[in-house]
C-alpha cells in the first residue's frame, strides 16, 4: 500500500488516521469539502489534498486516480449518509482501488438510534459494491471528553450512571493503518471498543485522581442542551442526537474490547492513559 485517500481527512479521526498512516510509511492524499481545509489536512501529514464534494460526488474521480486504498469516514450525523457511502464505492470500484476501509459506529443496528441505523444501511450499500471492504465499528472516543476533563466538568444530557466502553482515537487510527497497510482483513468487519466500562461519574472520578484537580459530573437538562449546544444544528441532527441521548440514557454504549486488543497485538489505551499522555 502506498496512497491512501483519507475522506474527511480535516476532521478530528481524519487526521489521526492520516498521522498513522504516515507513521507507517503510506502517502496520503486528503479529501477535503473546501481549499480553506487544506491546512488542517497537510498539518497532519498529508502529501496532496482534493476537493471533494460528497453531497454530489463532484471531485471524486479525482480524488481518486492513481490512489491504492481509501478511508471513508462520512460526516457527523450526515442525512445523506447512505448516498454518499454509495457515490465513495461507485468511485472505488471505478477506480478499482486494491482495498476500502468504511468507518461505522458500534451497533450500528441498533433501532434507537436513526444515525446509527444509517451506518448499517451504509455499510451495506458499500459491501454491495466492494465484498472485500473492511468496516471498522468504533465505540464513543475518551478524546470527547478530554477538554472538558481538563476544564474540571464533564456535562452530559443523559444519565451518569450507565457504562460506556469509550476507545482511543489513537488506537482506531493504528487499527485503521494496519488493516489498510497489511493483507488479510478483507471483508471483515471489527468491533472497536475500549478496555474498561465506566459511566460519566466514574470517568469523573478517574480523571479528578489522574489530573490531581476536582472534576464533577452534571447531567445537563434537554432543554439546557437544545438551547445551548442542540440551537445551532439543523432539525435532522439535533433529533438524531436526542435519541442517541436517549439511548444512552437507558444503557450506554458498551462493546467487548476483544478484538481491538487482537488488532493492536496490546492491551488498548484506557481513559486514564490518555489522560496521563495527551
Amino acid at each position: 500500500m502506498t496512497t491512501v485517500l483519507v475522506i474527511g481527512a480535516a476532521g478530528k479521526t481524519g487526521r489521526a488516521v492520516t498521522r498513522s498512516l504516515t507513521s507507517h510509511g503510506v502517502t496520503v492524499r486528503a479529501a477535503v469539502r473546501s481549499p480553506e481545509r487544506a491546512e488542517t489536512a497537510y498539518a497532519a501529514g498529508a502529501r496532496s489534498i482534493s476537493v471533494v464534494d460528497l453531497g454530489s460526488g463532484l471531485g471524486l474521480d479525482d480524488a481518486f486516480d492513481g490512489v491504492d486504498g481509501v478511508y471513508h469516514l462520512a460526516p457527523n450525523v450526515h442525512p445523506d449518509e447512505v448516498a454518499i457511502a454509495d457515490r465513495v464505492a461507485g468511485a472505488a470500484v471505478r477506480a478499482g482501488v486494491a482495498r476500502f476501509v468504511f468507518h461505522s459506529v458500534l451497533h450500528p443496528h441498533d433501532p434507537s438510534m436513526p444515525h446509527h441505523l444509517r451506518k448499517a444501511e451504509a455499510e451495506k450499500v458499500v459491501r454491495t459494491h466492494l465484498r472485500g471492504a473492511t468496516v471498522l465499528r468504533p465505540a464513543a472516543y475518551h478524546q470527547n471528553l478530554l477538554d472538558a476533563a481538563h476544564a474540571g466538568r464533564l456535562a452530559a444530557p443523559y444519565s451518569l450512571d450507565t457504562p460506556f466502553t469509550n476507545v482511543d482515537l489513537d488506537d482506531v487510527a493504528e487499527v485503521a493503518a494496519t488493516v489498510l497497510a497489511r493483507p488479510g482483513h478483507e471483508g471483515v468487519t471489527y468491533d472497536l471498543a475500549g478496555p474498561e466500562v465506566l459511566s460519566v461519574r466514574e470517568q469523573a472520578h478517574v480523571a479528578a485522581d489522574v489530573l490531581g484537580h476536582p472534576v464533577e459530573a452534571v447531567r445537563v437538562e434537554l432543554a439546557e442542551w437544545v438551547a445551548g449546544p442542540g440551537a445551532s444544528l439543523t432539525p435532522q441532527a439535533r433529533d438524531d442526537l436526542l435519541a442517541m441521548f436517549a439511548s444512552y440514557d437507558r444503557g450506554g454504549l458498551v462493546g467487548e474490547a476483544a478484538p481491538l486488543r487482537r488488532l493492536l497485538g496490546r492491551e488498548p489505551r484506557s481513559w486514564a492513559d490518555v489522560l496521563t499522555h495527551t
